[in-house]
């Protein structure tokens, strides 16, 4: 079973509450209509009522199972004033600049978030990712010992293909990273891929290089020095997971071409997590895989922070937000809830 319905079958189970700003738009009404229907949670959707009303019917969608909300309208407005108002980086805000705030309804979803009143948010259908993405990280807290939120696409294949799913890392955020940012990407990539596929991380980070020790190339180095970075952590922690780098693609995902590169050891040729370099060559790879196809994509999840979401292309079909509600909202699911019976770390 490929990943969207094997995840489905878990949120039927568990449902969710997912929350996506921009209510407005045909392709979310879509998606938020088949989360409804497959009875995976409850979509609540953003914008001005009569308007989303009107989209349903001339789409033809029910609203059964869909909850409507107009921000500036709601009995919620008010608290969610204060909810922003209280948090550090606002209090020295005006009460208009607050009340401006939360009626962006990218804000507002967040506040939703940050407040446990939906489950997981879905943003950036309609907007920039600036625009969706800077209210999660300006009101999400990090999770424990991590400074860097980044982002990972998921491209899913059918099973006649008989390939494993494969994430991608980053292609949304950060546009030059470190060597710790690129360690802290690697790590929080595997262990979102370990809480959303019953399989052990095999994480690649890839550069134009594989293995070269004579390179003296600074993003060579850099990657080199995320790995160690990455592997001393793991190590330290105990988790199972596997990284190595610098690899080139082809060594990282051909078991022969990994053969004839003398790549030893787990993630040569069956990595499972590729980490890029930056944000150019993440985005560029992510965007042309889109455009060629064969694979699913989904996309992007956010990593690293302590609240499950989304932050997608404007590009995205109806079908692939679908894909992308689903499994931001089986990241909001416990570990033990996806994997009954199974031990909290991979190993």
């Amino acid at each position: 079973m490929t990943l969207i319905p094997a995840l489905s079958e878990k949120l039927r189970r568990h449902p969710k509450r997912i929350v996506f700003p921009e209510g407005e738009d045909p392709r979310i009404m879509q998606a938020a209509r088949l989360f409804a229907s497959r009875e995976l949670g409850v979509p609540v959707l953003l914008g001005e009522r009569t308007r989303m009303k009107k989209l349903a019917q001339g789409l033809g969608i029910s609203l059964d199972g869909i909850r409507l909300v107009e921000p500036e309208r709601t009995e919620d407005f008010a608290r969610k004033e204060e909810q922003l108002q209280a948090l550090p980086r606002f209090a020295a805000s005006t009460p208009a600049e607050i009340r401006a705030q939360v009626a962006d309804r990218n804000v507002f979803a967040t506040l939703m978030l940050a407040g446990a009143d939906v489950d997981a948010v879905l943003a950036g259908a309609t907007s920039s990712a600036s625009s969706a993405l800077r209210p999660l990280l300006r009101i999400i807290p990090r999770q424990e010992g991590v400074s860097t939120v980044s982002s990972m696409q998921i491209l899913s294949f059918d099973e006649e293909d008989h390939r494993p799913d494969l994430f991608l890392a980053d292609c949304a955020v950060v546009p030059e990273p470190t060597a710790r940012q690129l360690a802290e990407i690697a790590l929080t990539a595997g262990s979102l891929r370990w809480h959303l596929v019953d399989e052990r991380p095999r994480v690649a980070l890839l550069s134009y290089t594989t293995h070269d020790a004579s390179s003296r190339q600074p993003s060579v180095l850099r990657v080199r020095e995320a790995t160690a970075l990455a592997r001393e952590w793991i190590l330290r922690q105990g988790v199972g997971m596997e990284v190595d780098g610098d690899l080139q693609v082809d060594a990282a995902l051909d078991p022969a071409i990994a053969r004839a590169k003398e790549v030893s050891g787990p993630v040569g040729g069956a990595a499972n997590v590729l980490v890029f370099p930056d944000l150019h060559s993440g985005n560029i790879a992510s965007k042309m895989i889109q455009v060629l196809g064969g694979a699913h994509c989904y996309g992007h999840l956010l990593c690293g922070l302590t609240r499950p979401a989304a932050e997608i292309s404007r590009g995205l079909s109806a079908l692939e937000i679908f894909g992308t509600a689903v499994l931001v909202a089986a990241a909001a699911l416990e570990r033990s809830l996806l994997y009954p019976g199974l031990l909290e770390k991979a190993g």
